[in-house]
């Protein structure tokens, strides 16, 4: 297992890839589960601590699936730098006015005409389990995180390379 330092270092490093790229692709189950729906959502400008949080629609597709699958993923591409990155876990609807406020932007009234006061208003909170993210700049493809692995059976025989490193979550 990953000492704290090492987990702090994997999370800085995978918000250091995702920070600047606008939008991820939330995949989501469907619901007979054998579908997957795939729709782009606003990256949130905060430090990445192991969540990520997206604003929702109460009632939009997303936050339904999410209700009856929570396993989710969300994908990030940033072609310009050849950098894509992979994030899986488990994902929860929530009402939560004081992380609302922090996360909140102005330009969010063009979906949530109510503001922060909008009834259907409600965030998105994801908590990783995994991550990983191939850099095609850097020569091969890489895969480099995995997080909570080993919460789960997992126990490093199976890293597909000497540049990947497990790192676990607090």
């Amino acid at each position: 297992m990953s000492n704290d330092n090492d987990r702090e270092q994997a999370r800085a490093h995978l918000w250091e890839k995702i920070k600047d790229i606008k939008f991820g692709m939330l995949t989501t189950h469907g619901p007979d589960s054998h579908i997957l729906r795939s729709r782009p959502m606003t990256n949130q400008q905060v430090a990445f601590d192991g969540q990520l949080w997206f604003f929702s629609a109460e009632d939009s597709h997303a936050c339904v699936d999410i209700r009856q699958h929570p396993s989710v993923n969300v994908s990030y591409a940033n072609p310009d730098d050849n950098v894509y990155i992979s994030v899986s876990g488990k994902a929860e609807v929530v009402r939560d006015p004081a992380k609302a406020k922090e996360l909140w932007n102005p330009l969010y009234k063009a979906w949530f005409p109510g503001g922060l006061d909008d009834p259907k208003l409600v965030l998105i909170r994801i908590q990783v389990d995994e991550a990983e993210y191939w850099d095609a700049a850097s020569g091969a493809m890489t895969q480099l995180f995995s997080f909570f692995k080993s919460l789960f059976g997992g126990d490093g025989r199976d890293t597909p390379t000497a540049e990947h490193e497990k790192v676990m979550h607090p």
